[in-house]
């Protein structure tokens, strides 16, 4: 086993203190190989112009009802030799004639396992008949075997994952388990599905799911309010992947006269009423009020993320954050002149959109590409870009290269801009193969809903040095005119014909690699320390929190703040005591008093101006109120609700809900917000999470000094106090 170094895992939230490097064009992009060093494993696609939640969209992409992903697509495999073999038809799955009913299919997202020798991909199967159909499909999971020229293809059905949910983009975990996406709602009740997404209300993804062998139903490995994406393990056994972060008030609850029809239900249950309520508690206001010091927050980055393959330790990558990714935010008051907004050191403006579809370049253990696309416009394609992030890099160290031109990466026109790119492989032989749409300018429908068509073509392609000194796309791998045919389906209101060329997507090398490291958690020296302390056995602890599916979060030094981020508050001082960082602060000191704790509960309903709410909620940050946690937290006399005080060290220790998403703010005595998280951060059950400090130090804090690592004072009593609580538990047979 392996687990996070103690660098990355001493903090839960994501800034950096690195001065922003502006992208260049890589310069030892390897030269492709006139044959593909192994067979190639892809998908092809009826193209779906849609941009807006559709299957070729960056977000919401995950629905498999016919409008929005097709029918008609298949598994190919491309072999050494240029030969194509249809693998879904050979298995007896999909439609050869034009028709596409009940027997026809649509197909995404494969992955290889280690040993070669097979894959795991998602299809739907069927269609409406006629029209007006039933529209009630979802994406499975399923393997194949006999990839290998002159086998049997066999297609199973991954057994145990749940049917009447979508599951897709799979990956393959060190045991041969499957880690995968799902919309399956956070605790399997249907009534709480769809979860809404924190943009529009649209339905989502809820996180990162697990098939163990044997197990007989999923495991929640992250729970994301408003999803995540792309799911792969890498050389160092960390599951990545891309998260949308959006945590901000609800944009529809903003309407004069509340237009689109929110509210709030009393609780998550399936018989909650239905309130007039519609208060938000976190994060600040989107849209600051007329003289207010707060500054409004809006908040919406695709950022890559790791946890670890028992799903604990959520980080973005490495611990990256907006200080590398991005070029501007705003400070979170305006009444302090220490605070100011962020731009990169240098006057780089140069601003990454977002990161998606993260791959490793087996050629270079933690070198990882990725697309940086905008958010709409383009159909999840863009500009592939590349970074190093091994496992023990620092994130004050990590460069972005750009692969393609920065122009790719845009809508705009020009002769820089080679077209838009998506689902990057990096071969064995270092040569990196693409989706490519050589077409410039944003994505449009070239037809209409009956006979649909899109300037947007991706085909296969390896990528070359262009004249520019960039990377582009060169003449397709599956020749020039491509996979093509004719297809017709019911959406299920409208007929629709397309004739043309499939998408080829998703393309992944079939060949054996070795197998990673299985990463989980790993407590580090200070925690270690306080179990000591206060004399408790580690693992009676674990399981006493597994038992109520809970887990600890643990702040050591919640003064201490990266020297990066001065966007808020960074001279603290803990009421009280005196403890204070910087030492010896310039300009306005805020007291913390209390640490304050959120949950994400899916209880915002909402009708869109009709009379019924639409099904499925949007999860609000609410005052943390699971039972188990506030009562072992106990109360906090004189602090907000669901909130437990700052000890004299400035340490912070809380009994906090497992597998569900969650936040924080530290507050002043009288129990007014003094910094507020950025993330959501899940647990899992058992899980004791350490961090640094709030925001956590990658070289250096404010002060100049390193990462704290102080044994929590804060952890310690919230173990002698367990111990005392829990004497008799500890001799009983609950522990042995």
């Amino acid at each position: 086993m392996t687990h996070i170094p103690s660098f990355i895992s001493v903090c839960f939230a994501t800034v950096l203190a690195a001065a922003f490097s502006p992208l260049v064009a890589a310069a030892d992009a390897p030269a492709p190989q006139s044959v593909a060093p192994h067979p190639i494993l892809f998908v092809t696609q009826v193209p779906i112009p849609n941009d807006f939640a559709a299957i070729g969209s960056v977000f919401a992409n995950h629905r498999a009802t016919v409008a929005l992903s097709g029918r008609g697509g298949d598994l190919y495999i491309r072999y050494t030799d240029g030969s194509l073999r249809n693998l879904t038809r050979e298995a007896g799955f999909g439609s050869a004639v034009a028709f596409q009913g009940s027997n026809s299919i649509a197909v995404r997202d494969p992955a290889v396992h280690w040993s070669g020798t097979r894959a795991v991909f998602s299809m739907v199967i069927g269609a409406p008949n006629a029209q007006y159909g039933a529209d009630n499909f979802y994406w499975q999971l399923y393997e194949v075997t006999g990839l290998a020229q002159g086998q049997t293809v066999v297609m199973t059905r991954v057994p145990n994952q749940p049917a009447d949910f979508n599951n897709l983009m799979p990956t393959y975990g060190s045991d041969g388990s499957i880690i995968y996406v799902s919309d399956r709602s956070r605790s399997g009740e249907r009534h709480l599905y769809p979860q809404l997404d924190e943009y529009e209300s649209t339905p989502t993804v809820t996180g990162l799911w697990k098939l163990e062998a044997g197990a007989s139903q999923p495991r929640l490995l992250e729970h994301s309010p408003s999803g995540s994406f792309d799911p792969l393990v890498d050389a160092a056994g960390r599951v990545l992947f891309s998260r949308w972060d959006h945590l901000q008030r609800d944009q529809q609850n903003e309407s004069a006269g509340n237009t689109f029809g929110t509210f709030n239900y009393s609780s998550e249950a399936a018989n909650a009423a239905r309130t007039t309520d519609r208060s938000e508690h976190f994060p600040e206001p989107r849209i600051a009020a007329a003289g207010a010091t707060v500054s409004g927050l809006r908040f919406n980055h695709f950022f890559p993320w790791q946890i670890n393959q028992d799903g604990t330790a959520p980080l973005t990558l490495n611990h990256l954050g907006r200080h590398e990714l991005h070029s501007y935010f705003t400070r979170s008051l305006t009444n302090d002149t220490n605070l100011r907004d962020f731009t990169p050191a240098g006057g780089n403006a140069y601003r990454l959109e977002n990161v998606l579809q993260m791959v490793e370049d087996p050629t270079q253990t933690g070198r990882f590409y990725a697309v940086n696309a905008p958010e709409f416009g383009t159909l999840n394609s863009g500009q592939i870009i590349r970074f190093t992030a091994g496992l023990t890099l620092n994130p004050d160290q990590i460069r972005l290269e750009s692969i393609t031109h920065p122009a790719t990466g845009t809508t705009t026109v020009n002769a820089n801009n080679s077209g838009h790119y998506r689902n990057p492989l990096v071969l064995s032989d270092g040569s990196v193969v693409v989706s490519h749409a050589t077409a410039q300018g944003a994505a449009i429908n070239t037809g209409t809903r009956a006979a649909p068509g899109s300037n947007h073509m991706f085909r296969l392609a390896r990528l070359v040095t262009g004249s520019n000194g960039f990377q582009t796309g060169t003449s397709p791998l599956t020749g020039t005119q491509g996979i093509s045919r004719r297809v017709e389906y019911f959406d299920p209101d409208v007929r629709v014909i397309y004739d043309g060329p499939l998408w080829e997507l998703g393309a992944v090398e079939v060949r054996a690699r070795p197998v990673p490291p299985s990463t989980q958690a790993s407590m580090e020296g200070p925690e270690t320390a306080a179990f000591q302390q206060a004399g408790v056995d580690l693992n009676a602890f674990k399981q006493y929190l597994r038992q109520r599916n809970l887990g600890v979060l643990v702040m050591r030094d919640v003064t201490t703040r990266d020297r990066a981020d001065k966007q808020q508050p960074f001279n603290l001082r803990v009421a009280g005591s005196g403890h204070q960082n910087p030492p010896t602060p310039t300009g306005a000191v805020y007291t913390v008093g209390h640490m304050q704790f959120f949950q994400a509960d899916q209880i915002r309903g909402i009708t869109f101006g009709g009379s019924n709410p639409r099904p499925g909620r949007r999860p609000l940050a609410v005052p943390m109120h699971d039972a188990n946690a506030t009562a072992l937290n106990g109360t906090n006399p004189g602090g907000p609700v669901a909130s437990v005080p700052v000890a004299a060290d400035g340490s912070v220790a809380a009994f906090v809900p497992a597998s569900r998403a969650l936040v924080w703010q530290s507050t002043d005595p009288a129990g007014q917000p003094v910094v507020r998280e950025r993330y959501w951060v899940s647990v899992q059950p058992g899980e004791v999470r350490a961090c640094d400090g709030c925001h956590g130090v990658n070289t250096a804090s404010q002060s100049g000094q390193g990462a704290s690592t102080q044994v929590s004072a804060a952890f310690v009593q919230l173990l002698n106090r367990w111990r005392a609580e829990n004497a008799d538990l500890l001799f009983s047979d609950d522990f042995e």
